[in-house]
């Protein structure tokens, strides 16, 4: 067994602040362990993160949290709770989704609901065929939540078992069956198909070469939606404070270097401050930091390099005061469609600016009793990872968003400038090795879901959490890829075996989150 500090608690390392990083601390101090989080920004969060403006912290990452019952069984490892902790709702409505010349559709965490407002919307054969998508949907969830999502890597005989069992599953898990194929089997509306197409980039990749499994991306999201009135980076600062209170000790402004071994496992942190000891390092970044070796050698090769990058986005974080007639109409989540979706996917696949993109819009302010003048905005358009600097990529991106939504009846004042731009550019540069994309590697493939890298490594004592990690990305997904790597580490720190392991496929401080971190936004 490794050995322990001073006081018999094992010493555990978590490079990155992000909502992985921040669940296995959590875990690990909850197990027994002596927990130090260092992170390259000078506030948790990870991708989760904010601009100031003059109405608040504007977001420039996530916005939907769902399963929060995982935020939930964290702060109960505080000894707290969710309420206590960040003021937070449950919303109404999943989003409201308007196109060119329809519009709007408003979808519900209510099954019933959905199926009446697509009758009124499309008519009664597309209700039916959603009401067929829905239960689909809801078949393949139950199937691999617990062989997937829930376990500590895909187990292939277990899924094997479930779908033998339910052929109604097979035609989903057919070779070649895309989320745009499968749609096709429930929606003649093409509106319709695009929409529930649109999951596949919640996890990255296009509807055209995303597996149909991922269709259970709308179940997860169907199950509830919550805002947290501050954002999701609100709720990493709640948890960091609460992980404090815990003895976790969080080292912000901080550079990770390297990882060294010793005896043939983990043995210490180097960082641009000073070096922390450690028996257990939870990396929570991109797994191609790794791979690349930006933490040394003996972190290199604990792992197999991940598949190609998933998506990117060009992010417009900002506040203003929305005008025109939708202005009334806009609820906490707004999609935009292009009414060619070939005009979207295409350039991307190709490397390139779509030529007509859909637009996510975060009316951060709303349904959420809050009422202003000035509100807070994020519009998100999908992008190709790796993309080269363009000269008039800001105007070309700003052409792309903007006149797009007057003609659907929005404008914005003032409207925003090139300030509130986050660029694919600027990701890959905040974001080490991630090449820009924002949900860890491509799902696109048959097998991508299997190909992830795992919590645990090759190298005895490493593990790896966050959204480039199995189960996938997105809040949720990096929580539970945080209780993978604490549960493993706990594990295995018990284990009688010190042997190096195979490969399995599968940001950074030195002050307290009181005393190194800048104030609060």
């Amino acid at each position: 067994m490794p050995s322990a500090d001073h006081k018999g608690q094992p010493r555990a390392v978590v490079i990155g602040a992000g909502m992985g990083g921040l669940a296995a601390a959590i875990r690990l101090a909850a197990g027994g362990c002596r927990v130090t989080v260092i992170e390259t920004a000078d506030t948790p969060g990870g991708k989760a993160r904010a601009r100031t403006t003059g109405a608040g912290p504007a977001a420039m990452g996530p916005t939907v949290l769902t399963l929060k019952s995982e935020v939930d069984a964290l702060f109960a490892l505080c000894g707290t709770t969710t309420e206590a902790e960040v003021t937070i709702t449950r919303l109404p409505r999943l989003a409201r989704h308007w196109w060119p010349d329809t519009g709007p559709l408003d979808l519900h965490p209510d099954r019933d609901a959905n199926i009446e407002a697509i009758r009124a919307f499309a008519g009664n054969s597309e209700a039916q065929g959603f009401a067929r998508f829905d239960a689909a949907a809801r078949a393949l969830y139950q199937a691999f939540e617990h062989p997937v999502m829930r376990a500590a890597k895909p187990d292939l005989a277990a899924i094997a078992r479930t779908t033998l069992t339910q052929p109604k599953l097979w035609p989903a898990l057919l070779p070649g069956m895309t989320l745009d194929r499968w749609l096709t089997q429930f929606f003649r509306d093409p509106r319709l198909r695009q929409l529930f197409g649109r999951y596949a980039t919640y996890v990255g990749g296009r509807p055209s070469h995303t597996p149909a499994v991922l269709s259970l991306v709308w179940q997860a999201e169907a199950q509830g939606v919550w805002a947290v009135t501050d954002g999701i980076q609100a709720l990493a600062l709640a948890l960091a404070r609460a992980a404090e209170r815990i003895g976790i000790r969080f080292h912000f402004a901080t550079q990770a270097r390297r990882i060294t071994r010793q005896s043939g496992r983990v043995s210490l942190v180097e960082t641009d401050q000073g070096h922390h000891p450690a028996d257990i390092v939870v990396f929570n970044g991109d797994p191609r930091a790794l791979t690349d070796g930006q933490l040394g050698e003996a972190a290199q090769s604990a792992l197999k390099p991940p598949g190609k990058p998933s998506l990117s986005a060009w992010v417009w974080s900002f506040a203003a005061t929305p005008e025109g007639p939708r202005a009334q109409e806009l609820i906490h989540h707004n999609l935009f469609f292009t009414d060619d979706p070939t005009a979207e996917f295409g350039p991307i696949g190709a490397g390139r600016m779509p030529d007509s993109p859909t637009l996510y819009l975060n009316a951060q302010d709303r349904e959420l009793g809050r009422s202003a003048t000035i509100e807070r905005f994020q519009i998100i358009l999908n992008a190709p990872p790796n993309r080269p600097d363009h000269k008039d990529e800001d105007q070309s991106c700003h052409d792309r968003t903007f006149p797009v939504l007057a003609q659907m009846g929005l404008t914005f004042s003032p409207p925003p400038g090139p300030e509130a731009l986050t660029r694919p550019k600027d990701l890959a540069q905040r974001f080490p090795a991630s090449l820009g994309a924002i949900y860890g590697a491509s799902p696109e493939g048959a097998l991508a879901a299997f190909k992830r890298p795992v919590a645990r490594t090759g190298l005895p004592g490493l593990y790896l959490a966050g959204g480039g990690v199995h189960p996938g990305a997105g809040v949720p997904m990096a929580l539970l890829s945080g209780r993978q790597a604490a549960l493993q580490a706990l594990q295995d720190l018990t284990s009688p075996s010190t042997s190096a392991r195979t490969v399995t496929p599968g940001g950074m401080s030195t002050a307290s989150l009181r005393t190194g971190q800048k104030p609060s936004r």
